[in-house]
């Protein structure tokens, strides 16, 4: 009982510190509708694109929070647990023949063939090493005064740390 407490205790702050980005939506949402657009683009820096609408208004595409980080290798043991190891399969085979009828010969041959992995448990790589890229893309929408009207992440990948979202990382949701 002890243990499961302990292990809820140090388990429940990890998990309330993974953000999605449906919260880093709601955090847009609440702080950006209503603001202009340059307070945005001023503090995270300037849209990949716009589109110019029939009202006045545009929607931007904004990306950000670029980086990258290097997954390691995965590996898994073969060897000393691997059922299949150290196992050798033994096959004797007996044949009596009568050259004449005077003589009887007898011949037995055994063979054994096993699977080894070099003495020992080997790691096998599953999955090489990799790098990922980590941004988070947003759409912003103004009113014909620059004045957002709608802003929404529409591509985002997990954070660096144990965030679910680069968004929530970049937009500083959670902290």
């Amino acid at each position: 009982m002890k243990l499961t407490r302990l292990m809820l205790a140090l388990v429940a702050p990890a998990l309330a510190a993974c953000t999605t980005t449906e919260e880093a939506n709601q955090a847009l949402k609440s702080r950006f509708v209503g603001q202009p657009s340059d307070a945005f683009f001023t503090q995270y820096g300037a849209p990949l694109s716009e589109f110019s609408l029939n009202n006045g208004g545009k929607v931007y595409r904004w990306r950000g929070g670029e980086t990258t980080r290097t997954l390691p290798a995965e590996y898994t043991t073969i060897g000393a647990s691997d059922p299949m190891a150290g196992k050798t399969t033994t096959k004797t085979t007996t044949t009596v023949s009568q050259p004449n009828s005077s003589t009887t010969v007898t011949e037995t041959r055994t063979t054994s063939s096993g699977v080894t992995f070099g003495g020992g448990p080997q790691q096998v790589m599953v999955k090489p090493p990799r790098v990922e890229a980590l941004f988070c893309e947003a759409q912003i929408s103004t009113d014909a005064n620059g004045i957002i009207t709608s802003v929404e992440a529409t591509r985002d990948t997990d954070g660096q740390g144990f965030s679910l979202s680069r968004c929530a990382e970049v937009f500083g949701v959670g902290k």
